[in-house]
């Protein structure tokens, strides 16, 4: 397809494999990650969602742009993805109600992004050979610059992009309707969803950067503690495991979702480990062990809790709740005493199906029994 105000362009990935496309963006381009993700719509919360911060990011779907972009459905304050791949662009948007286009808001945000590029050879590459770094640029940047670029961006292990994400300071966010308590949001790269889940619940949330301090955390008179998703390496986050564990410490309820799941992990003593490719999409399966249930979850991540024969390593203090049905790798942890629990996929679902938004109920109840 031709794309209005854009020119030729290309992918290189760390291996040398190239795709050639029609580019938007600027002669910067794009330097990070190269993932995919399944979902077949909601490419404004992909854009938006900070766990995407430090990857380009290639849709799978074939078509994207179809029902344009509302003001509504951004996950946070500015887009994160480090760049966008897409197979087409639909140039005209359907009946439903729109506060513009996909293709204007790649333009105007400014989002580096390749158009027409073989999105189905990209994806097979991905699965076989791994996630790995990967530059976008215009075709008049030449091929040895852009491999200049590749060998100066650092890889996603060992890199802490979640303080990068965080907000820089705390506000709040108030509850819908009659007011029950307050949550604490430890911001590694929240979504406007699952903010306002809590407060659909009744509660306040106080959302508080990655470095906030612990006394004043304890301090602040809350129900629980909401630990966000977010981007790049678990092991990187300096302070997270320590701040996490002196909140539990605390005896505060706690649930954590993504990347917080990864951390309440580590704070009780577990290991991570980096996915080959990741499990990002909208029809992942997992099983909720108590229940027997499978639910088909949102997920968004490239790292995992480690774990040896149903054990999670390091972390006898905590029992294994949901596993991957694709892959086995652990899904849900919980603690054995304590009101701590979490999920390595996305309940809050922006985008994706609403089977796992029960979780967000037990946290009301593990608030309320307190």
């Amino acid at each position: 397809m031709t794309v209005p105000q854009a020119r030729d362009g290309y992918l290189l990935l760390e291996d040398g494999r190239r795709f050639d496309g029609q580019f938007l963006g600027s002669d910067e381009g794009g330097h990070g990650e190269i993932v995919f993700t399944t979902v077949m719509t909601g490419y404004q919360e992909v854009l938006t969602d900070p766990s995407f911060a430090g990857q380009i990011v290639v849709m799978t779907a074939p078509m994207m742009g179809i029902y344009g972009v509302r003001d509504r459905d951004a996950q946070s304050r500015r887009p994160w993805a480090a760049g966008f791949v897409v197979r087409h662009i639909s140039q005209t948007v359907g009946s439903s109600p729109t506060d513009g286009d996909l293709l204007a808001y790649l333009t105007e945000q400014r989002i580096p992004t390749l158009v027409g590029a073989d999105t189905r050879a990209l994806t097979r590459h991905i699965r076989e050979a791994g996630a790995m770094r990967s530059v976008l640029f215009a075709a008049s940047v030449p091929e040895a610059h852009a491999r200049e670029a590749l060998e100066a961006e650092p890889p996603m292990k060992g890199r802490d992009l979640a303080t990068h994400v965080s907000c820089e300071a705390p506000y709040v966010r108030p509850a819908h309707g009659e007011e029950r308590g307050l949550v604490l949001c430890l911001d590694y790269g929240v979504k406007e969803r699952s903010l306002d889940l809590l407060r659909d619940a009744g509660y306040r949330v106080r959302v508080v950067p990655s470095d906030a301090g612990i006394e004043s955390l304890r301090d602040a008179g809350a129900s629980g503690v909401f630990v966000s998703n977010g981007p790049g390496d678990p092991e990187a986050v300096p302070g997270a495991a320590e701040r996490i564990r002196a909140l539990s410490d605390s005896g505060l309820p706690m649930f954590g979702i993504c990347l917080g799941h990864q951390l309440i992990a580590r704070a009780f003593g577990g290991q991570n480990f980096k996915l080959p490719y990741g499990h990002r999409g909208g029809n992942h399966p997992v099983k909720n062990l108590e229940t027997g249930a499978v639910e088909i979850t949102s997920q968004n991540h490239g790292f995992a809790v480690l774990e040896e024969d149903g054990t999670i390593v390091g972390a006898p203090d905590l029992r294994v709740t949901h596993r991957n049905l694709n892959d086995d790798t652990v899904e849900g942890l919980e603690h054995r005493e304590r009101p701590v629990f979490a999920v390595q996929y996305h309940p809050e679902s922006a985008p994706g199906p609403h089977d796992s938004r029960y979780l967000f109920e037990r946290f009301v109840r593990a608030m309320t029994e307190l």
